[in-house]
């Protein structure tokens, strides 16, 4: 695999791990504020309407797609710092010290 060249000018701000990130911190707004998707009583899951269980459903599913989010910004993180320093970008993994980011 050929190393990137020295000056490869600046790093976009536009990446497919951010529009990731956007997408998912967008999909619980946009889920639970279009009310009319889920305005009704059937189906019923143990006896509890559709618009109480989906509304419920969407606690984990929320915590699980912020902790993704979370987890492709300090990737994110790490790889641009260890870009601007110039190893190149990606090569910095959690836990050993290159290119992890130290100060939260």
């Amino acid at each position: 695999m050929p190393a990137p060249p020295e000056n490869s000018g600046p790093l976009p701000l536009v990446t497919p791990a951010r529009v990731v990130i956007g997408l998912c911190l967008l999909a619980p707004f946009v889920a639970m504020l279009w009310v009319g998707s889920y305005a009704r009583t059937e189906p019923t899951l143990a006896g509890m309407p559709f618009f109480y269980w989906y509304q419920m459903l969407w606690v984990p599913v929320c915590a699980v797609l912020t902790s993704v989010a979370y987890v492709l910004v300090r990737r994110e993180r790490a790889a641009r710092r260890g870009a601007e320093r110039g190893e190149g970008r990606g090569r910095g993994r959690p836990g050993t010290g290159k290119g992890e980011d130290r100060h939260r």
